[in-house]
């Protein structure tokens, strides 16, 4: 049987079959290097880039070794960001389809503590959660660790980066000695290993190669002014219109600037950066994944732990001074068989970085100039969906189900042209065509939801 298939590995015909059914038939690199000592109880270190299929690598492992009858926290796993540990969580929820009630909890910053508090007293079987958030329920003794057997440290490499090392250390000192600890990060270097090294016992480690497929990532350079990046990103956009894109500024001030410049000129653009609130975070992430914001600016602190499925190019709109960052980067496109591009924009004072690049990937980067983009349309890059937000979520026992229905029921619009539907405790968001969005306001805004009136509004990008 072929070594890489996930049949070869020793799960059972239930979790084969739902991971079939996931559409996991061949492992990937990181988990044919990893799963089969995961599997054996060993310690891991794996060094892995973004989209590398890390999270079934873990996943597989602590779902093989849970018992669905012991209700108790059995496995911990820590994620830099509450964006990152929600995906993690949902994709733990898709793998876990093959046994009956695997409960998954999220624990992050952000939220309320009382659902959370209440959540754990009805036990829990994996916990998901962010350093800041777990260390708080420790300090308060909402949850007990002590029957952790699998602990996970998912991009250990940000956590550090954030300052999240001494949460960490206190929760890893909460757990059994005698657990199994896997540790993922993109990066490894020295520090990292020293700090984490009495966390593990005799680790495996794995490194899967950071560089990307040339064939699968276009990587373009233009050489430009260092005042003419916001004109020249106008350009780019312009030229490929990529239907999302991630731009990366090295400073919170030039992203602010850019996404203002680019909504000026009538495209879809929102900024991303530290000190937003969760609230305004969670809400410009929910537009840019269900693509009402087709161009998201952000710093690279702010877009740790953002996984976005289908990103049509990168842009880095200044040279990052860190190699390791700059793959890191245009990693975020060309996900699993697509087609990425990366438009990487360089002024005289950066080509220094760009030899490290070079080197680094150990081949010369291509160049191009920005006088042979032409424009294929002289229409503004405007996101095809425009989101309605209602001011009522799960705590008024919404579902996603209750607004297709009454979308395509009572209003009486196509399946098509509803995008994704988030249902948070207190806010639902809806993506709709742009084309129907203000009748499909007017309408549910007089009618009702499930007997129910709601506030609602069309969030705008002014």
């Amino acid at each position: 049987m072929n070594s890489t298939a996930f049949a070869s590995l020793p799960l059972s015909p239930a979790f084969l079959a739902n991971l079939d059914s996931l559409g996991y038939h061949e492992m990937t690199s990181i988990q044919a290097a990893s799963l089969p000592s995961v599997l054996g109880g060993r310690d891991l270190i794996a060094q892995a880039k973004t989209g590398s299929g890390k999270t079934a690598a873990f996943g597989i492992g602590i779902l093989q070794r849970l018992n669905p009858t012991w209700f108790a926290v059995q496995a911990l796993v820590m994620c830099p960001t509450r964006e990152l540990a929600d995906q993690v969580a949902n994709e733990l929820r898709r793998l876990a389809r093959f046994a009956d009630n695997i409960k998954v909890l999220t624990l992050c910053g952000g939220a309320p503590m009382r659902p959370q508090i209440a959540s754990l007293e009805h036990g829990a079987h994996i916990v998901v959660g962010t350093p800041g958030r777990i260390r708080d329920h420790l300090g308060r003794g909402t949850i007990k660790l002590s029957t952790v057997q699998i602990l996970v440290l998912d991009e250990a490499d940000r956590m550090t980066d954030m300052g999240f090392y001494e949460e960490i250390a206190g929760i890893v000192s909460a757990c059994p000695e005698r657990r199994q600890t896997l540790l993922f990060s993109a990066t490894y270097p020295d520090d990292i290993r020293r700090a984490s090294a009495h966390f593990l016992r005799d680790p495996l480690e794995v490194q899967v190669q950071a560089q990307h497929d040339a064939e699968q990532i276009e990587q373009r350079f233009y050489e430009v002014g260092f005042d003419d990046r916001n004109r020249a990103v106008a350009q780019l956009l312009a030229h490929f219109r990529p239907v999302s894109t991630l731009a990366f500024c090295n400073t919170k001030v030039h992203c602010r600037e850019l996404a203002e410049e680019l909504r000026a000129q009538g495209i879809s653009a929102l900024a991303l950066y530290g000190e937003l609130e969760q609230r305004e975070r969670d809400e410009i992430l929910v537009l840019f994944a269900n693509r009402s914001c087709s161009v998201l600016v952000a710093t690279d602190v702010a877009a740790r732990g953002l996984d976005i499925a289908s990103l049509g190019a990168v842009i880095n709109v200044d040279v990052s001074k860190d190699t390791e960052v700059h793959i890191h980067r245009i990693g975020r496109t060309g996900r699993g068989n697509e087609k990425g591009l990366a438009l990487n924009l360089c002024a005289p004072n950066e080509k220094k970085w760009v030899k490290l690049i070079e080197t680094y990937q150990k081949r010369p980067v291509d160049w191009f100039s920005l006088d042979t983009l032409s424009s294929t349309s002289q229409e503004a890059l405007q996101a095809p969906m425009v989101t309605l937000c209602i001011q009522g979520g799960k705590k008024d026992k919404l579902r996603p189900g209750d607004l297709l229905g009454a979308l395509t029921g009572d209003i009486g619009i196509t399946k098509e042209e509803v995008g994704k539907i988030n249902v948070f405790e207190f806010q639902t968001y809806v993506a709709l065509d742009r084309r129907v969005a203000k009748t499909v306001l007017a309408r549910l805004s007089a009618g009702n939801i499930k007997g129910r009136n709601f506030k609602m509004r069309l969030v705008e990008l002014s």
